[in-house]
């Protein structure tokens, strides 16, 4: 049962009509993140503005999702994790790499150092020492990618707190977290 209520469309004036209208346009349907943003229209704007922002990052779709993917199961958001299951096979992945990249394993070895940054940012609060940092240089990771991958971390991190907190309820094919996180 969610602790925050979502928003209907029914439901929204003003502003929360405004973004909740143009966050179905580009998504395609009323999600229950949104909605529940939508409590605040302050904080669904400026999700929207950084997720659309980060969209058109350097970083692949794949790339993307493989970070949401790991920072949603690291902090243990079924919300998370679960759409983005749903939006990484959307954008190539198939099942099994899906699970594989939730357990920090990628399939090429730039994946692989985006996944190991994430880690290095998720466990250290962004703290990575310099062998990080130069692993992530050394793989190919551009400062434009780095940077990016910061801001996917944070703002992953900013979905899955706000989901514990909501009690956002799943509205994607649910996927099983695994017992702890990896």
């Amino acid at each position: 049962m969610p602790r925050l209520q979502p928003i209907s469309l029914e439901q929204a004036e003003g502003k929360q009509r405004e973004l909740l209208d143009a966050a179905k346009k580009k998504l395609g349907k009323h999600i229950n993140i949104i909605a529940t943003m939508a409590n605040s229209p302050s904080v669904l704007e400026a999700y929207l503005g950084f997720s659309g922002a980060m969209g058109h990052s350097q970083l692949s779709a794949k790339a993307r999702e493989a970070v949401a993917m790991r920072v949603g199961e690291k902090n243990q958001c079924q919300y998370c994790v679960s759409a983005h299951t749903a939006i990484g096979k959307m954008v190539g992945y198939t099942e099994e790499e899906t699970v594989k990249v939730r357990q920090g394993e990628a399939a090429d070895a730039k994946e692989q150092a985006v996944l190991d940054l994430t880690d290095a940012i998720a466990q250290t609060k962004g703290f990575i020492s310099d062998d990080q940092f130069n692993a992530a240089k050394a793989a190919g990771l551009s400062d434009e990618e780095i940077t990016e991958v910061v801001g996917l971390v944070a703002l992953n991190f900013f979905t899955n707190f706000f989901n514990h907190v909501a009690g956002t309820e799943v509205d994607f094919p649910e996927v099983e977290l695994f017992a702890e996180a990896v």
